[in-house]
Parts: C-alpha cells; sequence; structure tokens
C-alpha cells in the first residue's frame, strides 16, 4: 500500500516506428495499471503518435531535449525503466543510455526491462557501458545471448533473463472489412512473410541476397501450395514497404503476392496473423506474432534475438547466411508436411515463455518495494 500515487518513467524506440515495439509498450502500460497508481510518462521519438496509441499519462519528446531539459522529467520518477526492445546496440546504445545516466545521476533507481543486446563490436565503448549498467538497479534481459554479451563486456550485476513482454499481447478485433481489403477470406491458402532493412540492429544484412532468395521462396509456395503470399510491415513509415515491394518485383508470380494495406495496432495485427496458414519471416515480433495464434512459420534468423526465440521453441533452422534457395525450399516442404507438430510444439512451449515474460514485472514490482520510502 503506498501513500501516494508512483511516478514512472518508460522509455525505449517508441513512437510508431516498429509494431513490435508498441506492443511491447502495451503490455507494460497493461501490467501497470492494473497492479498499481501510477503515472506514467513514456519518452518517446513521435509524441503524437505514442498519445494516440497508448494509454500514457505523459509523453515527453525525449528525442529533441537536451539533457539539461530532460532532467526534470526523470528528477521526480519513482522508477525510470528503460525498454524493453533489443535496443542496446552499437549504433545507438548510447543515445538510450544517456537517460539511464541521467537517471542514475538523481537516485532514480534504474530497471531495464526484457532488454535485447547486441551487436556491441566497438570495444571502445564498453568501459562505458559497463560503468553506466553496473549501476543500474535491476537488469532483465530477454534472451540468454543477451545476458551472455553483457557479462562479456563487463557487467558484474546479476541479470535475469526473462522474456519479451510481447508474448502477454491479446488481440484487438478486425472488422469484416479488413478481411475484405486485405484478402484474408479467399479461397486459396495465406502465407504470412516478414523482411526487414539493414541497419544498426543488422548490420551484416545483405538486402539483395534475401530479397532474392524470399522471392524464390514465395513462387515456389505459390505454386507448391496454391497460396497467396502475404508481406507484413511491422515499420511502415521505414522500409518494411519498400523491401516487400522489392522482394515481390523480383517474382514470377507477383499477381499472388500483395502487401498488407492498412495501418493497424500490434493486437489487430495480431489478429490478423490468425487468418494465415503459415509463415515465413525475420522480424523477431513478427514470429512472435505467429507464435501466439499457433502458426507454423519458418524463421530466418539474422540475429541472435531469432535464434533465441527459435531456442526457446525447440525450432532448429540454421542462420540466414547458411541458408540459399534449395535449402530454404526443402525446409519450407518439411515444415509444411509437418504443420500439426509445429502447432503442438509451440502450444507446448508457449506457457513457460508467457511464466517468464511474467517474471519482468513482478521483478519491477521488487525494485519498487525495495526502494518504497513512498510508502504507507
Amino acid at each position: 500500500m503506498y501513500n501516494r500515487q508512483l511516478k514512472i518513467g518508460i522509455s525505449g524506440s517508441y513512437g510508431g516506428m516498429n509494431l513490435g515495439d508498441e506492443a511491447i509498450l502495451q503490455v507494460m502500460l497493461n501490467q501497470i495499471k492494473a497492479t498499481l497508481d501510477a503515472e506514467v510518462t513514456v519518452f518517446s521519438r513521435y509524441v503524437d503518435d505514442t498519445r494516440n496509441r497508448h494509454d500514457a499519462d505523459n509523453v515527453v519528446a525525449v528525442r529533441n531535449l537536451s539533457i539539461n531539459e530532460i532532467k526534470p522529467h526523470i528528477a521526480d520518477l519513482d522508477l525510470f525503466i528503460l525498454g524493453g526492445g533489443g535496443i542496446l546496440y552499437d549504433q545507438d546504445i548510447l543515445l538510450y543510455l544517456r537517460e539511464v545516466k541521467i537517471a542514475i545521476e538523481q537516485t532514480v533507481p534504474v530497471m531495464l526491462y526484457a532488454i535485447g543486446v547486441g551487436p556491441l563490436e566497438k570495444r571502445s565503448l564498453h568501459p562505458e557501458i559497463s560503468d553506466i549498467l553496473n549501476h543500474v538497479n535491476l537488469i532483465t534481459v530477454r534472451d540468454i545471448d543477451s545476458k551472455h554479451l553483457l557479462e562479456s563486456i563487463g557487467i558484474t550485476k546479476e541479470i535475469h533473463v526473462t522474456a519479451d513482454p510481447a508474448f502477454l499481447l491479446e488481440p484487438e478485433p478486425i472488422g469484416d472489412d479488413v478481411l475484405v481489403k486485405e484478402q484474408l477470406n479467399t479461397q486459396r491458402r495465406l502465407i504470412a512473410v516478414s523482411v526487414r532493412e539493414p541497419g544498426g540492429a543488422a548490420p551484416d544484412l545483405d538486402e539483395n541476397q534475401y530479397h532474392s532468395l524470399l522471392a524464390n521462396a514465395a513462387d515456389y509456395m505459390v505454386d507448391r501450395f496454391g497460396a497467396n503470399i502475404l508481406f507484413i510491415p511491422t515499420e511502415r513509415d521505414h522500409r518494411d514497404l519498400q523491401h516487400s515491394h522489392a522482394v515481390i518485383s523480383l517474382m514470377l508470380r507477383p499477381q499472388h503476392a500483395h502487401v498488407l494495406k492498412g495501418e493497424y495496432s500490434a493486437g489487430q495485427l495480431l489478429s490478423i496473423m490468425k487468418h494465415c496458414d503459415f509463415a515465413v519471416g525475420m522480424r523477431l515480433h513478427f514470429l512472435i506474432f505467429a507464435a501466439l495464434q499457433h502458426v507454423p512459420f519458418i524463421a530466418l534468423p539474422y540475429a541472435a534475438k531469432v535464434k533465441g526465440l527459435l531456442n526457446e521453441l525447440a525450432i532448429d533452422m540454421p542462420p540466414l547466411h547458411l541458408v540459399n534457395a534449395g535449402r530454404l525450399i526443402a525446409y519450407i516442404d518439411q515444415f509444411w508436411d509437418n504443420q500439426e507438430g509445429i502447432r503442438e510444439q509451440i502450444r507446448e512451449k508457449l506457457p513457460a515463455i508467457r511464466t517468464k515474460s511474467k517474471l519482468t514485472h513482478q521483478l519491477m514490482l521488487d525494485v519498487l518495494e525495495s526502494h518504497a520510502s513512498f510508502r504507507c
């Protein structure tokens, strides 16, 4: 029982950039509102999107403010949360740790919330990163590789391995008009596909190689299974649309492929996934959405976070750079023939993963409890 309303801040890759990140934030806000009387401030890159999309009490345009301008928004918090999502990688890690450092200096408790880590190849950054993170109150990561990577750069604090918050996302309704507009109700089978752009979190991704690989696989699935191919962009305002159309342009059967037309919430996208018979994809949260709807899928693991998901679900798939067209088609055939087995495997593994995902919130409550100068 607390003697006043708590003040909690959440910072991450929020602001409509990626529906996977928005799914994480939605789950976090739902959990906080369900268990605490708290005023939640979200530190967002695009405040209008966050205000429209989420039930946050305050939204701060974190990337538009200087250190001195952001300090008052942090100093009064009872807890500052960084995460979740895969935001601690070479290109952006110091950007995200700026607010963590401010919170530590202001003696505000700090928690890393089911974070994803890597790549961290710039060794010159390791001392600064480890110095900051060794002063936070709690570190939780969403996969074992993230824990190992943090330990390897000098993090000595205990690191808890939980699971991505998006595993707790609930589907939201979609209307019959969406079924028609997105061609979800045709007689042909429907196979979902996701792409992603190269960037700081995937610096070694060869887009020409994977475009050709996916186009070849899409044509095969059209011919072999009588399927339509639905490309699902989770970053519509970035390059997912461009990369989806680039793959379609390489197909021999482009008339059987289309890109999701509308803009949807993460929960609506989860509902759309239920109408798919099979999925082939790269983005982590696309694959999580498939798993949540028990849709058999093939992942193209371009990063450790995707490999971590496959390990959790006991699904075997080699890294993207070891897959050629022939090998991918062989896996598609194998997984297609074993759809029921994969569905059953996902059903069996999901409860334990969701339990680990819930643990992150409990650990957050423990941090608040241990710093509860505001309790009765």
